[in-house]
This record gives structure tokens, sequence and C-alpha cells, in this order.
């Protein structure tokens, strides 16, 4: 009782006023951290802890650090506990299994996708060499394009994983999977693919928030993005004018056309964070050295065809093919629910369920999808092994019906039609230059994505 009466208490109104940067605080089970300083050193990024300072963020810490990083906890405690701190009866279900998934081991059961999966890379670049520099028949080399593409699907799959520290036993050995399979094998950047997947983790599918549905003036997943919102992922307006609103307007049209091209804007994107005058980028050197290893190779690779009508179809074989990745990565989000505003620590499991969309497939076929067809899965456990996302697909499934959540799992036809749906909704209302009326838009929007 005596160290009851010791404790300090402040309300979540109080630690709301900790949310700017050089002032960041969050509680964590009721206890309350200074995560200024730390924030610059956070391996996740700063972008983590800024969207969510202010706030408890017990659910999203948990998802992100199952028996890790509460050792550095301590040094960081206020001496304040969240006076009014409540759990909700989601969250309580949510802790509860991610604990169960700790005491059987299953974040460190990673068994043996990723030796294969390597191992498979490794055949594929060996056939594709061949292909190229061995074969005369512009067959082979076609051949042998589609194969680069379908190397660079499962080199991301590993780079994924490895990003999320999922593939090695240590930090080091997943930083080595990460530069290799990220920056040399595919010529994307692992600092950038971190810089902006870990906010769109913690903020799935916020229009303002998440970078991964920021896709103005090509795409627009929302009429809302018509008012010219903010991105606080990038700290700049996007801006929604007449060639956005001619882009938009046949969107549903140009989607596949432009994801087949896609690759050239994560090209550019790697090199305007590297060659940045941002003050942190985690790695940068072995960043930069990666993609020179790249860009190394690849073109060495397209000059040994024999002539440039060749070469121009090898380059776009090869992204036609990896595009099927990219789609992937818009099937588990473009259709799902949006909204406006910074994520919330308090809704952490419910803004996941929203959010996303499963792929339904045969277990055959989980090698394909990367194990990223259980989207929601993942998003609830990024750190779970992907060998794992099938088995506990079920036990998710059973807590969305107990609170009435959303879980949606589409075949890969459906899936493609409930995101070209969406964008026609877009655009057609981008199209209609008669109706200005805010209110009106805004009733549309809801009603598209809930």
């Amino acid at each position: 009782m005596e160290g009851e009466k010791k404790k300090k208490y402040i309300t979540s109104e109080e630690l709301k006023q900790h949310n700017k940067p050089g002032d960041l605080w969050i509680s964590i089970q009721g206890k309350v951290y200074n995560v200024t300083d730390w924030s610059k050193v956070h391996p996740g990024g700063d972008i983590l802890i800024l969207n969510l300072a202010g706030q408890d963020v017990t659910d999203a810490f948990i998802a992100y650090h199952p028996g890790t990083a509460w050792k550095h906890l301590d040094n960081l405690f206020t001496g304040y506990h969240l006076g009014d701190f409540q759990v909700s009866e989601v969250s309580k279900d949510y802790r509860k299994l991610a604990s169960e998934f700790s005491k059987l081991g299953l974040f460190d059961k990673k068994e043996h996708v990723t030796l294969f999966t390597l191992t498979s890379v490794a055949i594929m670049f060996g056939i594709v060499l061949y292909g190229v520099t061995c074969c005369s028949s512009v067959w082979a080399h076609l051949g042998s394009a589609m194969l680069l593409g379908l190397l660079w699907m499962q080199s991301t799959y590993v780079g994924h994983d490895s990003g999320h520290y999922e593939v090695m036993s240590s930090r080091g050995y997943n930083k080595l999977a990460q530069i290799i399979c990220g920056n040399c094998m595919t010529g994307i950047s692992i600092a950038w693919w971190k810089w902006t997947h870990n906010a769109h983790h913690i903020a799935c599918n916020s229009l303002d928030y998440d970078p991964d549905l920021q896709h103005i003036p090509v795409f627009a997943v929302s009429s809302r993005f018509f008012a010219s919102m903010k991105s606080y992922f990038y700290g700049r307006q996007l801006k929604f004018d007449s060639l956005s609103r001619f882009l938009v307007s046949y969107q549903h049209w140009t989607f596949y056309p432009v994801l087949c091209l896609a690759r050239f804007n994560l090209y550019l994107q790697t090199f305007l964070l590297l060659f940045s005058k941002r003050r942190v980028v985690p790695d940068r050197a072995f960043n930069i050295f990666g993609i020179l290893v790249f860009w190394t190779w690849f073109p060495l690779l397209v000059s040994c065809l024999p002539n440039w009508p060749e070469r121009v179809m090898f380059v776009v074989a090869s992204f036609v093919v990896t595009s099927i990745q990219h789609l992937q990565f818009c099937l588990n989000h473009f259709a799902a629910n949006v909204y406006v505003g910074a994520p919330s620590g308090n809704d952490w499991f419910e803004k996941q369920t929203s959010g996303t969309l499963d792929i339904s497939c045969s277990s055959w076929m989980d090698w394909f999808f990367g194990g990223l067809q259980f989207q929601l899965e993942h998003h609830l456990f990024p750190r779970l092994p992907r060998a794992q996302l099938r088995k506990v697909s079920p036990l998710v499934i059973d807590l969305c019906k107990k609170h009435n959540l959303p879980y949606r799992s589409l075949t890969f036809w459906e899936a493609n039609q409930w995101t070209i749906r969406t964008l026609r909704t877009a655009a057609l209302q981008a199209r209609d230059l008669t109706n200005p009326d805010p209110k009106n838009l805004l009733w549309e929007a809801v009603n598209t994505h809930g």
C-alpha cells in the first residue's frame, strides 16, 4: 500500500501534450516513458515514435518487440504512471494471444523457408546468367528476363522478412541479408524500404500518415485526396491539381500499365533518400554500396544481349513479371477501409483489421506470395516468421469474430475486382468538375470505404 501511495500519476490528456519533436512521451502498460532521445537511435526509425507519441502504445510495442527491447525501458521511465489507463477487451485478447505465441516459441521458429528461398534465388540467378550469356535464342532471353522478375520477387520477400528481423538469429546477419537481398539483388534500398514500411505498419491506411496510399498525382484511393491534404510522412502538401485530376480520372485503366513501370519509381526513391540531406539514414554507406553492386551487375547483364531491341525486351519483361508483387501490395490495402488522422495506440487491433485484406490461396502458393497473403496476420504480428502465418490464421479469425471485427480473405481475382472498383469510384468522382461540395465528397468517401 505504501508503494502505491508513492506512485505519481498523469492523465491521458497530460500525456498528449508530449507529442512533439523534442518532447516525446509514451505509455506502455500504464508506465510513462520519455523517448525523446531514444527516438534518435531507435532501430526502427523515429517516424514510429513521432506518430504514436503522447499516447499509450502497448499493443504496438508488443507487436514489434516480442521478448525484446523491454530492457531499454527502465532507463526511460519518467516516474509517472497513467492514472486513467484502461485496457479494452480486444487488447486483452490480443496481448494474451501474443503471449501464447511467445511461450510456444513461434517467433523463433523460422524453419527453413528463408534457406529454401535463398537457394532458389541463387539457382534462378545462375539460370538467368546462363540464359543471357550462353544462349542465342530470343526465347531463352525472354525466359531469362521473366525468371529474373520472379527472382526479384523472392529476393524482396527475404529482404522484407529480414527487415522485420524474422530471418536470421542475430541482428548483424539480418542486416547482411537485407543488404544482399534488397540492395545488391534488387537495387532497392533497404533503408528506404524500412523508412516507409515501418510508417505504413504504424499508420495502416491513414490517408495523411501512411505513405503506401500517397500516390498523387497518379493514383487516389479516396476522394478525400481531392482537398490537397498534407502528407505528414513526407512533410508536404499532396496537391490535387489539374494534372492529378486528369490522371486519377483514368486510374482504373492505367493501374496495371503503371505497375509494370513502378520499379523505375522505386529506384528513384532509393536514390532520393540515400543521396538526400536527411541527417539520419541508417547504414547509408552500406546501402549505397549495395545499390552500386546492383547497378554494376544488372547493366553488364543487359549489355550481354546482342542488340537493343532484345535489351529493351529483357528489361520490360523482367519489370512486368515483378509488377505482380507490386500489385499484391496494392491488393492488400487499396480496397480496405481508410481514415484521416494520426494512428492511435488505443485501437491497434481494430485499425489493422480495418485497413487490410488477405488473399486466399492454397498452401503450395505460399512461396509465390511470400506469406504476405496473410496480410492481417503479418500486421498484427510483424515479427512472426512467415512459416507461422498460416498456422495462426484460424486464431486471428476467431478473435475477429469474437469482437465483431472484419476479417476479409479474398481470392486473387476478387481482390483485383475490389481494387479496380475502388479506383473507378474515385476516378468518376474526380471527373465530376461540377460537384465541389466537400460534404458530398466526404459522404461518398465514407460510403466507399466504410
